[in-house]
């Protein structure tokens, strides 16, 4: 898979209703994932969007979450850049240089899910959402 480079955006609690939205408004195909389909079935959040992505006819990619518990939601600053894809060296690469001068808020690392992920915010102050999948920790 090539690496690929779309918006991710945060949502306060209506992620399904905004994704589900999105797709009423551009079409495609919409998978939704739980936190309770990630093992947390018995949490408040168990019905929320951990992850949400949109495929568009026209190639569009669109990528959304609820915020997880104690993450504040600020409307204007809940868009991340996402890249994503399985090209290990490619994405560290990136991760590397975005990561530099700025700030790492979740490391690079192996996470629930099975993939490698990490965000940081680079210098400019463009946060950024790095996933590799099927990449040792």
């Amino acid at each position: 898979m090539a690496s690929r480079l779309n918006p991710y955006i945060s949502f306060a609690g209506d992620a399904r209703q905004a994704l589900e939205f999105y797709q009423e408004v551009f079409g495609g195909t919409l998978a939704l994932n739980t936190y309770g389909d990630f093992g947390q079935p018995d949490s408040p959040m168990a019905d929320k969007i951990m992850h949400g992505m949109l495929e568009t006819p026209s190639g569009f990619t669109l990528m959304g979450a609820d915020n997880p518990p104690g993450a504040e939601h600020q409307p204007g600053r809940n868009i991340s850049v996402s890249l994503s894809g399985d090209d290990d060296a490619e994405l560290r690469g990136y991760w590397a240089k975005l990561a530099e001068s700025g700030t790492v808020s979740v490391p690079l690392e192996k996470q629930m899910w099975g993939d490698v992920f990490g965000m940081c915010t680079d210098r400019f102050g463009t946060f950024w959402m790095v996933n590799i999948s099927g990449a040792e920790g």
